[in-house]
């Protein structure tokens, strides 16, 4: 990894979009200045994180405000990371009658590809940021809800269920992914109560989310208002997608990932400080071994966190193209 810069943080940037119940509002975090020492990030082109916040219970954290430990770190290693405060936040309080509502399944993933529409603005909007967006590097992270919306982009699929049909929103130009504690499959896994009030989870499809993604999930992650599978539903955007992709299961960990969402934050059930930092480098690493093609950070990055007695988790890979097995 390379050494830490110090990070600029901007928010709120406003979109005008008209065709959206509200503007779309973000926060830019990126590293200052570039340090010109070669490796990735350091130069003129940052890579791009497109991060997705979940839900939860606190007013602030599931918007443009949230993830700050994982952010600034992403930020200060040479990513550019941008974050969209999406429909469902706590913050914006829409009417309930709002389309889409409660959870705005569609507009979440909508939001992430037009934030890539739109680099131009964003660029012009954010001091030191004009011209560095890499196009052509860009990820998807998402955690909980959030991970649902970045399998959405990385090629997961469901049926809608107001009119029957399949739908794709799959953004070829997201390179790669982190599925940060993410639903799994739906069907008889989904609880009753949950599958009646979000019925979009029911029918989530991983056979075609071809896109190379790190899913992280929690040993005792057992979220057991949404499945009854326990903590190995969160599993299953591995499992059941083709390679290439890496599964990452944290030792200990619940919901949270060690307090991924904030710091010390309230909501956080499993509080670990150094799982969270554990978390944000390998998470990096991982981008920039798919983004760069150079898996040495990567190596560096699972000898660290991932093996030996004192490890946050282990680490399995599958290249195959085909559909695994569920557990």
């Amino acid at each position: 990894m390379r050494t830490p810069s110090p990070v600029l943080s901007v928010a709120p940037l406003v979109l005008p979009t008209p065709d959206r119940a509200v503007d779309l509002e973000l926060r830019v975090s990126l590293p200052l200045p570039p340090t010109g020492t070669g490796a990735p990030g350091d130069g003129d082109r940052l890579p791009v994180i497109l991060l997705s916040h979940g839900q939860g219970h606190s007013n602030n954290l599931s918007s443009l405000n949230g993830y700050a430990p994982l952010v600034a770190s992403w930020a200060a290693h040479g990513f550019a990371v941008i974050q969209p405060t999406h429909l469902s936040s706590t913050t914006l309080s829409l009417p309930p009658e709002t389309p889409g509502a409660p959870m705005y399944w569609r507009s979440r993933a909508e939001d992430m590809s037009r934030l890539i529409d739109r680099f131009d603005e964003i660029e012009a909007g954010v001091p030191g940021l004009a011209g560095r967006l890499d196009r052509d590097r860009i990820a998807v992270v998402g955690h909980s809800m959030g991970a649902h919306t970045a399998g959405l982009l990385l090629g997961a699929s469901l049926t809608d269920p107001d009119d029957g049909t399949e739908v794709d929103l799959a953004d070829p130009r997201i390179r790669a992914g982190v599925v940060l504690a993410g639903p799994g499959r739906g069907g008889d896994a989904i609880t009753p109560p949950m599958a009646e009030a979000l019925p979009f989870l029911t029918t989530t499809d991983f056979s075609r989310m071809a896109t190379p993604a790190l899913v992280v999930r929690g040993e005792k992650d057992a979220s057991a208002h949404l499945t009854v599978m326990g903590p190995d539903w969160h599993a299953d955007p591995y499992v059941l997608a083709p390679g290439p992709k890496t599964l990452l299961t944290l030792f200990a960990a619940e919901h949270g990932l060690g307090g991924i969402s904030g710091y010390d934050v309230a909501e956080t059930t499993d509080e670990n400080p150094a799982r969270v930092a554990a978390v944000a480098h390998l998470t990096a690493a991982y981008l920039r071994g798919v983004l760069y093609g150079d898996d040495a950070a990567w190596r560096t990055a699972v000898e660290t966190h991932a093996s030996g007695p004192d490890a946050f988790g282990r680490v399995e890979s599958k290249q195959d193209g085909g559909r695994a097995e569920p557990k």
